[in-house]
């Protein structure tokens, strides 16, 4: 029986009635997501017809999942808020600790040791409150949520922006700082802007070197990393309905990347196959009953143009294989241009390292295919040129691919099978003379490409691509190879041409593990003692942050004026600082150390007004802090894209920045910030970044007036004593305005409950 089924029959028999009152309150046949979207209302029946882009609604999520690195911070804030279990289902999943090194063995006891403060923590905590525990080498977030607890038609947040990866099983899932699943953990409601609606619709089939992980590749580049920003995507079409449910959800793991709230595709028949495999046949037979309130209303589909805010449309016949990247994961390339634009940049067209798997491309229908050309090499007389890795998704994946001689085809290559969890896709590889920052080229099939982010090193260009485009080229070793037309030089100097690849959807002899890695929480866990030691430098518990002043801000430094893209990599970087996620002083020593500054071209190199001397960004900040002096944050367009890392939004707050002025914001980070007391504010007028110089002091005017819609004004003091003044904009409604005014949202969960 699958996990929570009561929870599930219950989403499913509430379903029909509320959407019935949603298409009559709208006047309108409803799309997948406005059918989810209404059933999980926190009023319950729908009352209001909800406005795209504008409405602020709240929600009530099925469940939570949290994965091990920001699970520490959402966990510390749930203890404060005095609850004594959490009020709907909710997990934690060791997978981002776990440091790719030598091989998933040794990898992962060295890693059991390393973080065994940090994992009795996770479980003990989770022990306490009535939460599902999965751990170390259980397998990443997203391959195991998909697994166990992803269902057609519910509603998740997950504390990882790739939490979106669920919507290949027809779900709402998406991407949260740990102050919102605090909230939902305490059995508040969820609040969220109504969503955009863009519709991608799929026609044709999938064939030949051609994979699901293409169709996101190419959406990626038409839309750009904040194309999808307030929007969910849905995939529709014949296209979509002749794709594995695992190939949707690498399609939807990947949205994370254009900037979307999320993407989800209807109930079909690959979900039914996918459930039924995974021990899952009860939630596929519910599933079934309702399937009419599983995907849209037929008129919808019929005529996209009406009901989608923007379509797109992509034949799957003649789709052809990315490259996306380097450094970016929306500069999509076909695999037909890559010779033309690898020469036109200078991009290095040797593969150092080929890696597939993440939670991204991890499936067993990835191995196999990936497998099929492994097992080529030998056949065909050939070498593999690039070192290659595999990454397992779970160790449900893991032990089946083994079993069925998908391990033995990759060893017979020289591959290396590191553990399931995260690894290289974040930054958590020990890859061998990285640090001499040497340029070079790997492809792998995970989701980011940013610079530093799989090794550290600013030189090494990736690119992402299919796990079957990824093994080619690894064993051509040339990025401008192509498989569909090129031929490869064996031993024997003879010509020979890759076959395309292929593998089963799903395993003949069924899913198997000997030990998947759960541990249920107790019965009753009033009895289980969470302790901190408060020496540790990897966990600290939290202090509220202090509630606004009631005044305008006045006499704020400006910090950074940060220059280009600044995702949360660039504002807490991940790798070897996540062992600090846990501790809020500790972590808050790799604040903005990424950020480019303006005025100079350097990172993690500002000017400290108090003294004119120039130095790190977080001991110029906790400089400020000692002597009272609050500071301002600026930075360009889609500030705080990439992971859902809540610590990007904690730290500043910790070390006593006010507010963050910006050209635009990605939506979970905006979020991050509101939630912890800060003010999120943007341009007016995009030309008014200009106008803010290296020494100004400045003010925030309007506080005590804030309100919704109301714009705040910006006052520049400058140098010569000269001044500037624009408006800024904000998204606050009446609620969050409430959280500035209590120092962060936490502070009013904690009121409440005294």
């Amino acid at each position: 029986m699958a996990f929570d089924i009561e929870m599930i029959k219950a989403v499913y028999d509430k379903m029909p009635a509320r959407i019935a009152a949603a298409r009559a309150l709208t006047g309108k046949p409803l799309t997948l997501t406005e059918k989810i979207l209404y059933s999980h209302l926190w009023e319950g029946t729908p009352s209001t017809a909800h406005e795209r882009g504008n409405s602020y609604v709240d929600f009530a999520p099925d469940r939570v999942a949290m994965q091990d690195a920001t699970a520490q911070m959402a966990l510390l804030q749930f203890m404060q808020a005095g609850r004594p279990q959490v009020a709907v289902p909710s997990t934690v999943h060791c997978d981002h600790l776990i440091e790719a090194k030598v091989a998933s063995k040794t990898d992962l006891a060295v890693a059991v040791d390393k973080n065994k403060e940090v994992y009795d923590f996770l479980s003990s905590v989770s022990d306490k409150y009535g939460i599902g525990f999965w751990k170390p080498g259980a397998g990443i977030i997203h391959q195991v949520v998909l697994e166990n607890y992803a269902f057609p038609g519910g509603m998740m947040i997950g504390t990882d922006s790739h939490t979106v990866n669920a919507g290949g099983l027809g779900m709402i899932a998406i991407g949260v700082g740990g102050a919102d699943a605090c909230d939902v953990m305490a059995g508040l409601a969820w609040e969220l802007k109504f969503p955009k609606l863009i519709g991608v619709k799929l026609t044709g089939k999938l064939n030949g070197w051609t994979a699901p992980k293409d169709v996101i590749l190419k959406v990626a580049g038409i839309l750009t990393v904040k194309g999808g920003t307030g929007c969910v995507v849905e995939y529709f079409g014949e296209g979509a309905t002749s794709m594995s449910c695992t190939g949707k959800g690498t399609i939807c793991n990947m949205g994370a990347e254009i900037g979307a709230t999320t993407s989800t595709f209807g109930y079909d028949d690959s979900m039914a196959r996918y459930l039924q495999s995974t021990g899952r046949a009860d939630v596929a037979a519910m599933a079934d009953q309702v399937r009419e309130h599983l995907t849209a209303d037929p008129e919808v589909y019929a005529n996209p143009e009406k009901y989608f805010d923007q379509v797109i449309e992509i034949d799957l016949d003649t789709l052809e294989p990315h490259l996306n990247g380097p450094f970016t994961p929306d500069l999509a390339t076909p695999i037909s241009k890559m010779k033309e634009m690898a020469e036109k940049n200078g991009w290095p067209t040797k593969v150092e390292v080929g890696l597939i798997g993440s939670c991204t491309n991890s499936s067993y229908e990835d191995i196999a295919r990936a497998a099929s050309l492994a097992k080529q090499v030998a056949a065909k007389g050939l070498k593999t040129k690039a070192q290659f890795t595999i990454t397992p998704g779970s160790e449900l994946v893991r032990y089946t691919i083994e079993r069925d001689g998908f391990i033995d085809t990759f060893n017979t290559i020289g591959a290396t099978v590191f553990s399931n969890a995260c690894g290289p896709c974040i930054g958590q590889w020990a890859r061998p003379g990285a640090e001499k920052g040497e340029k070079n080229t790997i492809v792998h099939s995970f989701n980011r490409n940013f610079a530093k982010r799989a090794d550290g090193n600013p030189n090494t260009f990736a690119f992402v691509a299919s796990p079957e485009m990824v093994t080619a080229l690894a064993i051509a070793g040339d990025l401008t190879f192509n498989p569909l037309t090129d031929t490869l030089t064996n031993e024997k100097g003879e010509q020979v041409k890759l076959d395309a690849p292929s593998g089963d959807e799903l395993p003949k002899l069924g899913f198997a593990a000997e030990d998947a890695g759960y541990q249920a929480p107790a019965a009753d866990g009033s009895g289980v003692q969470v302790k901190v030691s408060p020496t540790s430098d990897r966990l600290q518990l939290l202090d509220p942050f202090a509630a606004w002043e009631g005044t305008d801000i006045s006499g704020l430094k400006l910090l950074i004026k940060a220059k280009g893209k600044c995702t949360t990599d660039h504002i807490s970087m991940a790798g070897p600082w996540l062992k600090y996620r846990g501790h809020l002083d500790n972590i808050s020593n790799n604040m903005l150390i990424g950020a480019v500054n303006f005025f100079n071209e350097k990172t993690d190199n500002v000017k400290n007004q108090l003294t004119g001397e120039y130095g790190p960004v977080p001991a110029t900040q906790r400089a400020y802090k000692a002597a009272g002096v609050g500071t301002i944050v600026v930075g360009d367009t889609n500030y705080g894209e990439g992971s859902s890392r809540e610590h990007a939004a904690m730290e500043p707050r910790h070390l006593g920045v006010r507010a963050v002025l910006v050209k635009s914001f990605a939506r979970i980070h905006e979020t991050n910030l509101k939630k912890q007391g800060m003010l999120a504010l943007t341009f007016t007028n995009e030309a008014d970044y200009d106008k803010i110089q290296e020494n100004d002091s400045i003010n925030i005017v309007g506080l005590g007036s804030f309100a919704p819609g109301k714009t705040l004004t910006i006052e520049l003091v400058h140098a010569d004593g000269s001044k500037d003044s624009f408006a800024v904009n904000h998204t606050y409604n009446e609620q969050q305005i409430e959280w500035f005014k209590a120092g962060g949202a936490l502070n009013i969960i904690r009121a409440s409950v005294k």
